[in-house]
Parts: C-alpha cells; sequence; structure tokens
C-alpha cells in the first residue's frame, strides 16, 4: 500500500465523514473537484431520509453534475473516505469521473480493488485513474470507532 500526504479535498471528506458519524449514518464522506475547485461535499445519508442510494459517493456526484449541468464529470477528481461499493464505482464511471482517490480499502463491500472489480468488468465503458491510502488511517479509525460503539 502507497502511504500518501493526505490531501485537503481528502481532509473535507474525513470532515463530511465525521459530521456523518454525529448524526448516526455511516461515516464516509466524499468531495467532487475540478480545476482545484471545490464542487461539492458529501455524507453518507441513508437513514435520514431513507435512501439506499443516499451514498456519499452517489450525493456528491448528483451535486457536481447539478452545478455543472451535465451529467458527465469529465475532468473532475472524486476524493471518498472508503473504496466504493458496486453501485458508487458505477456511477464513478457512468460519469466519466478522471481520478478516484479513496482513503481506506474495503474487502468486504469494496468494488474497485476487492469484490466485483468495476472498472476491470469489459462491461466498463470508463475507468478513471485510481489511487488509494491517503487519508487511510483517519478514515479506518472512524469507521471502526463508528462501529465499536454501536456493538
Amino acid at each position: 500500500m502507497t502511504r500518501w500526504p493526505v490531501p485537503e479535498p481528502m481532509q473535507l471528506a474525513l470532515g463530511a465523514a465525521r459530521e456523518a458519524a454525529s448524526e448516526g449514518e455511516v461515516p464516509i464522506g466524499a468531495v467532487v473537484m475540478r480545476d482545484g475547485k471545490v464542487l461539492s461535499v458529501a455524507a453518507n445519508r441513508t437513514r435520514q431520509p431513507p435512501d439506499p442510494t443516499g451514498h456519499a459517493e452517489i450525493r456528491a456526484l448528483r451535486e457536481a453534475a447539478e452545478k455543472l449541468g451535465n451529467e458527465r464529470l469529465g475532468g473532475c477528481d472524486l476524493y471518498v473516505t472508503l473504496e466504493p461499493c458496486a453501485m458508487c464505482a458505477g456511477a464513478i464511471s457512468h460519469a466519466r469521473i478522471a481520478r478516484l482517490y479513496y482513503a481506506a480499502p474495503d474487502p468486504k463491500g469494496g468494488a474497485v480493488e476487492h469484490g466485483a472489480h468495476v472498472f476491470e468488468q469489459a462491461q466498463c465503458l470508463h475507468r478513471p485513474e485510481v489511487y488509494s491510502g491517503m487519508g487511510e488511517a483517519q478514515a479506518a479509525e472512524l469507521l471502526r470507532g463508528f462501529f465499536r460503539e454501536r456493538r
């Protein structure tokens, strides 16, 4: 695993994850950037309102697409605190995200470097550059602490 310094966009994503945890949501945050500017910051919000698609990545992609007035987010980077699931990886591909940066791996539910390996499938029409490990320790501790409190 590569150790990266934690860039400001990932710090923003970690802040969103902390906010999610404080509201009883799984602590995952995401940020969409383009040309050095923040387009969106989002946290998981699947419980209130009840929304199975309320993952941080989906919410951040929706907000960025709305701001740009385009469903294609070419040239945009996505920073997320946990390896995306299959649903989110599919949305990342459809949105044409240029670069995906994620903090912590998710061997159980991740679908980028684990599980389905969505970007490696023949049906995947766009494959972002993928970088992992930025902020991994902080993201992993947020998740461990969140679930420890619930056990």
